[in-house]
Order: C-alpha cells, then structure tokens, then sequence
C-alpha cells in the first residue's frame, strides 16, 4: 500500500482489496502463470487456451498486473514478475494457497465475518453446515488443493525450522497432524541421524509416503494414520505439532496436548510450531500476519493464535512445562515444552 496516499484512499485500498484476491484466484485457477512459463502471451492466446471470455481475460490481467503479478508489455503481451512466478506450479509453487483463500470455502465464510463477530461462532460451520475439516472430506477437490497450499507453505518452515532448532540429541521424531510429511522432510533431511513418523488422518497416508519417497527419505520414515482426539502413537524423542492447535478452541487444543501428555517420556520434547501473537499489534508485517492468521482460524475453524502467556497457561492445563520459545525466519517459533 503506497503510504503517501491520503487517508481516505488509503482507506478505500483496504476497502477494495478483496478485488486482487479474487482475481489472484482467477490467475491461479486457469493456470495463467504455467502459460507464461515460456514467454510473454497475449489475452487473446491465454483467452483460447483458457476457454475464457477474451475482453474480460484482459481486464483481469491488468488489474494483476497493477499489483506486480504480472507485466503488460509495450506490445500489449503479458509476462511473469518475480512475483507472479510463484504461481506456476510445481516445486516452491503458491499456487495452491492463491486457489485455496480465494476459493468457495474460504471466501464465503469471511463474507460472514459480521455473523461471526456479532455471535462468537465459526462462520465456516455456519455457512456450510458442516466442521472445516468435514468439509474438505466431503470436498476432495478443494481438499486437494489444501493440502498442497499448507504443504508449501510447511516447506518453507520446515527449513527455518531445521536451522533454529537443534535435533541433534534426537533419534526419533514424530510430526502430529503433519499432512503429508512437508515438515519431516525437511527437518530428516537436515538431521541425517534422526528417523521420522507422521501421524494424520488416514487419507493423506498415499500423498505422504509420495513426498518422502520423493525426497529419498524412505528408509527413515513411516506413516501411522489415526485421530489425534483420542490417541497419538509412543516412544518419541520429540513430538512436534505445527500449525495444529491453531485450529482449535482452548478445550479441544487442551485434549491434543493430552493426547500427547499420555505418552511422552520423561526427557523427550514437545514442539509446537506455530506463530505467537504479541503482545501488542502494530502496523508490521509481523502483527499484521498474526492478526490477520487470527482471524481466519476465528473465521474458518473456531480457532484462534495465542500469545506467550496463552500458550503457558495451555501447556499448564495440559500437564506441561513451556520451557523456552526458538524464533525462526518464518514468522513462525518452536515452543518447547516438557512433562510437568
């Protein structure tokens, strides 16, 4: 946002913002930027390609090309920007996380916010008559998509994650409710000596087994598929939950931890990673994302960020120890905690 605005356009910009979400969507589901890969294209060739309207194509792409996702050409041909590159697919691709928050789950439920803030209650559920994750189980194709967009987004954390922390002292790790295995291949790749298991839902056992394979983890990796509501496996050095208790409001998060509490060993570790709210929001980036991160678990699952003095008094609830907190380089931290 151009801050030498004056204020009143600066607040029409947050007014209208929602005009380059949806039209990121609209990039991202017609593959716009697969289609650029190779050089600039004009609407009239993506239009065909596309099986779009030609005029209304056009208009779209200018309205991204505004923003910095793509570039109009003197010729009137469009090309990628640095920007726009990440919606190719592929590896270190956002296109998935474009089609996700742009598409019908999360875009009719935040246009239930005011229901939500006016009663208290998850707009998701409402809208849709069912829970978040429900939802995606009846809804193959979007869950599809999710769970790509939170596997690249877990890539680039998992990185950050491996160079804060410090699983030397490990052997084995576990990474409950961990998708398809974006987290653990990155942190088994950075820990030779360290084996690994996700544990999730049953569903996501074919995708993960994939993507360690792909990375060439195989033989330090298994999949255990099962709810973390009601029992998470034993006999790990270090239990690590990221991006999980987020989702869910004090009561059930209490009961994962429990899960965990059941099991852990006396010296081993749990680690959740996630971002801790501070204490007082700004205008950075850093509030501006957990702000923004709070709201839609508010919105799309009931649940919520927590700051420091949260996430201790939820370990405390759990019969854990928060016992120091590792920033990382990816707007996200580990807290690590103990037994108590």
């Amino acid at each position: 946002m151009d801050t030498q605005l004056p204020p009143p356009m600066m607040l029409y910009q947050l007014a209208t913002a929602h005009y380059l979400s949806q039209a990121l969507y609209v990039a991202a589901t017609l593959g716009i930027a697969d289609l650029l890969a190779d050089g600039p294209e004009t609407h009239d060739a993506l239009a065909t390609t596309t099986g779009t309207h030609a005029p209304s194509l056009w208009r779209v792409l200018r309205l991204l090309a505004s923003a910095g996702v793509f570039a109009e050409r003197a010729d009137g041909r469009f090309e990628l920007t640095t920007v726009g590159s990440f919606l190719k697919s592929g590896p270190g691709s956002f296109r998935a996380a474009a089609r996700l928050f742009g598409g019908p789950a999360v875009w009719a439920s935040w246009g239930d916010l005011l229901t939500t803030v006016r009663t208290g209650e998850a707009a998701l559920p409402r809208v849709f008559k069912t829970g978040s994750f429900e939802y995606f189980a009846d809804h193959p194709d979007e869950a599809a998509i999710f769970d790509e967009a939170m596997g690249a987004f877990t890539a680039m954390v998992s990185v950050a994650v491996a160079a804060a922390y410090d699983f030397s002292a490990m052997r084995t790790i576990i990474d409950v409710g961990g998708g398809e295995g974006a987290l653990l291949t990155g942190i088994l790749r950075q820990n030779p000596g360290l084996r690994g298991t996700v544990f999730d839902l049953p569903r996501l056992t074919e995708g993960a087994r994939r993507q360690i394979a792909a990375a060439g983890l195989g033989d330090r990796y298994e999949f255990v598929g099962g709810d973390f509501f009601d029992s998470v496996p034993g006999g790990f050095d270090a239990y690590v939950l990221k991006h999980v208790i987020h989702d869910w409001d004090d009561a059930r998060a209490v009961r994962i931890l429990q899960s965990v509490r059941r099991v852990i060993g006396p010296a081993a570790k749990l680690l959740i990673v996630e971002g801790v709210y501070p204490p007082r929001i700004d205008d950075s980036a850093d509030s501006r994302g957990a702000a923004a991160n709070d709201v839609n678990m508010m919105v799309c699952t009931g649940g919520r960020q927590r700051s420091e003095a949260e996430f201790r008094a939820l370990y405390a609830t759990a019969g854990f120890r928060l016992t120091r907190i590792v920033p990382t380089m990816a707007m996200a931290c580990v807290i690590e905690g103990v037994g108590a």
